[in-house]
């Protein structure tokens, strides 16, 4: 399915010096139709009450489905960027590794559409998203 399979490692390269150092989101896993990415509950990434904060949870699903539209176009002439992110937080979090991971529903030319489930530890979901990316030609951000 991929255009542009990087490794693991030159994922966790590119995404050197961003938010996922800040938030400790590591990439973990490109299958033949997903990629995987994790990133701890702790001081990091928590709100007030302790618990998993939603935009941390929305930043490492923008991350897995950006990274994945990334893999899906001739990133030598084009960029992807996110265009619409909704998610839906259904399960708390306290502490942990927390699980994303980002499949295809739609790719297009120019719109590329990602379901990116986020799990606990023990498989359970905690966040649900979707991610509506936008393909450009690169210069023109």
């Amino acid at each position: 399915m991929w255009k542009n399979k990087f490794t693991i490692e030159e994922c966790n390269k590119m995404c050197e010096n961003t938010i996922h150092d800040s938030l400790g989101i590591k990439l973990t896993e490109v299958g033949p139709d997903f990629i995987k990415g994790t990133m701890p509950v702790d001081s990091r990434t928590v709100q007030p009450f302790r618990l998993l904060h939603g935009g941390a949870s929305v930043v490492l699903a923008e991350s897995l489905g950006s990274i994945a539209s990334l893999m899906m176009i001739d990133h030598n002439k084009n960029i992807s960027v996110g265009l619409d992110v909704n998610a839906n937080h259904v399960r708390a979090m306290k502490s942990g590794i927390v699980t994303g991971t980002a499949r295809p529903i739609n790719i297009g030319g120019k719109i590329h559409i990602w379901e990116i489930k986020l799990t606990n530890e023990a498989d359970k979901l905690v966040c649900i998203a979707r991610l509506t990316v936008t393909v450009l030609p690169k210069g023109m951000i």
